[in-house]
């Protein structure tokens, strides 16, 4: 920001980043320091890219090895699967879907005071596994003819608030997850 006046107009990426700073026209040694700085914390930037891009790389391999049938899911790609199998283990450590769903955080827990009966979300279970299923449903509700989009769109009708109607969405695509598993650990056995 300091070394282009006013700026760049746009998201910064590291190409866009190099580019920049070879077309600097440097009047002072602060602006020359300043530019070291840059350079060396994009070349920082790059080095974490390309070990990104490696990490992800080594995902979809294993996912692909593991010959999984979650990716078929709609919003369920090779990370967000790798997610799911990692933080779930063995799948038949669950008696039910809904053990599954309890041990995601997808359940909803009873908070009821006097005659007013409320779930609200849980807030036990594994938070990465939750978020993972978040993730999935968000991606579902972002795509206007997706299952997930009419289930949400369902569920707003019926009149549930949209985190309620997300909250329903998760546990709907964490039963969908429970499924895929057992088909997938039958399929091994």
């Amino acid at each position: 920001m300091e070394l282009a006046p006013g700026g760049i107009a746009k998201e910064l990426n590291a190409s866009d980043a190099a580019a920049l700073l070879d077309r600097l026209a440097l009047t002072t040694p602060a602006e020359a320091a300043r530019r070291d700085q840059a350079i060396e914390l994009l070349t920082d930037v790059q080095r974490l890219d390309e070990q990104l891009k490696a990490s992800h790389r080594r995902i979809r391999t294993a996912v692909a090895a593991s010959e999984t049938t979650l990716t078929e899911l709609f919003g369920v790609g090779p990370i967000l699967a790798c997610y799911l199998i990692g933080f779930t283990g063995d799948i038949a450590r669950f008696a039910s879907r809904d053990a599954y769903a309890a041990y995601n955080g997808t359940a909803p827990v009873e908070r009821s005071s006097g005659g007013r009966v409320v779930h609200r979300v849980s807030q036990r279970g594994n938070r990465r596994l939750n978020h993972a299923l978040h993730l999935a449903a968000i991606c579902q509700i972002r795509q206007p003819s997706s299952d997930g989009r009419v289930y949400f769109e369902r569920k707003l009708a019926e009149g549930k608030t949209k985190k309620d109607a997300i909250r329903s969405l998760k546990r709907h695509i964490s039963n969908a997850v429970y499924r895929q598993l057992l088909i997938d650990a039958g399929a091994k056995k």
